[in-house]
């Protein structure tokens, strides 16, 4: 048996997002991004200690700031399969814009948000040719 060093799921880089309010920033990945929830832990104060959702074929690890963690924004780049739709949804779920769906000269359909958490989501779908 060989020992794998990555968990079934995981790619070689996971994102992990700490943020206030990590039960929230959750809910925003289930109604923009259509992610799943697929673990939570909590301490004893309800506070999310760790939790794992999937978006499409990746994971977002995240949880709850804690004084040796504080909160931080990122920069994370989301393939979808309607770009326009997608940034519709995250608008609707609390992000607003930092720009709207454009087709991009390197060959993808792209428009940013932020969310209610300061992270920038640059969502794309990838039109098939570079222009």
């Amino acid at each position: 048996m060989v020992n794998k060093p990555i968990r079934d799921c995981f790619h070689t880089v996971t994102p992990y997002l700490i943020v206030q309010g990590a039960d929230k920033l959750i809910d925003f990945l289930i109604k923009a991004f259509e992610a799943r929830e697929l673990n939570r832990t909590t301490d004893s104060d309800g506070f999310i200690r760790h939790a794992e959702v999937k978006l499409g074929d990746s994971i977002i690890e995240c949880s709850e700031r804690r004084e040796q963690y504080p909160p931080m924004q990122n920069a994370i780049h989301l393939y979808v399969s309607d770009t326009d739709e997608s940034y519709r949804r995250a608008l609707d779920a609390g992000a607003t814009s930092l720009y709207e769906p454009e087709d991009m000269p390197y060959g993808e359909r792209s428009a940013g948000v932020k969310d209610p958490f300061g992270n920038h989501w640059y969502i794309a779908t990838w039109l098939g040719t570079d222009k």
